[in-house]
C-alpha cells in the first residue's frame, strides 16, 4: 500500500476517533516522500558539482552557497553561489578576473543562458559555469528571465547596496 492510500485509508476510518492519526500519518507521507524524491535519491546526488572543481580568484570567497535541484525527467542539482572580493574596486572587474582565471585554466567560453551572464566550460566538459555580476544577476532575475533561490538574491541586493564586489555564480555538471 502506498503512502496516499495509507493516508486515505486512515483519514476515511480513522479521522473520526483519531483525527491525530491523519496528521501523523500525512506528515509522515511527506516526509518519505521528501526523502525518496528529486534531490534525496541517489541518482540526482550523484549529479551534483562539486565546488572544489571551480577556480575562484584570490582573494575571494563564497559567500553564501546553496544547492537547488530539478526533479524532471533528466534530475540534477546546481550550486548557486554568491561570491565576493573585497580588494576588486567594482563587480566588473572581479568578472573580468574570474574570466582571465578560468581561461589560464583551459575553461572554454561557453553561451550564457541570458546576455547579462557568461559562461565557461570545464576542460573535461564536466563541469558548466554561469557568472554575472551582481547587478546583472538581479536584473535578469527581476525582468523574469532567470530563477534564483531567494537567500541568493537577498545576499546580491545586499552586497549591492553595500557596494561590495560580488559575483553571481551557478556551477552545474557539463556534457562530459
Amino acid at each position: 500500500m502506498d503512502f496516499t492510500a495509507l493516508r486515505h485509508h486512515y483519514a476515511s476510518r480513522q479521522m473520526r476517533a483519531h483525527p491525530g492519526i491523519v496528521l501523523l500519518v500525512t506528515v509522515l507521507a511527506a516526509l518519505a516522500g521528501a526523502a525518496i524524491g528529486g534531490c534525496g535519491d541517489s541518482p540526482p546526488l550523484a549529479r551534483t558539482p562539486k565546488l572544489a572543481g571551480l577556480p575562484l580568484v584570490t582573494g575571494s570567497q563564497v559567500e553564501i552557497q546553496m544547492r537547488t535541484c530539478d526533479r524532471g525527467a533528466n534530475a540534477y542539482c546546481q550550486l548557486q553561489l554568491v561570491v565576493v572580493g573585497a580588494h576588486y574596486r567594482s563587480s566588473l572587474e572581479m568578472l573580468r578576473a574570474e574570466r582571465r582565471l578560468l581561461q589560464s585554466r583551459h575553461w572554454s567560453h561557453a553561451n550564457a543562458p541570458i546576455g547579462l551572464e557568461a559562461a565557461a566550460d570545464a576542460p573535461s566538459d564536466r563541469l558548466r559555469v554561469t557568472y554575472a555580476t551582481a547587478s546583472n544577476e538581479l536584473r535578469g532575475f527581476d525582468l523574469g528571465w532567470i530563477n534564483r533561490a531567494r537567500p541568493i538574491t537577498l545576499a546580491l541586493a545586499h552586497d549591492l547596496l553595500a557596494q561590495r564586489s560580488a559575483l553571481a555564480v551557478v556551477l552545474q555538471l557539463g556534457t562530459g
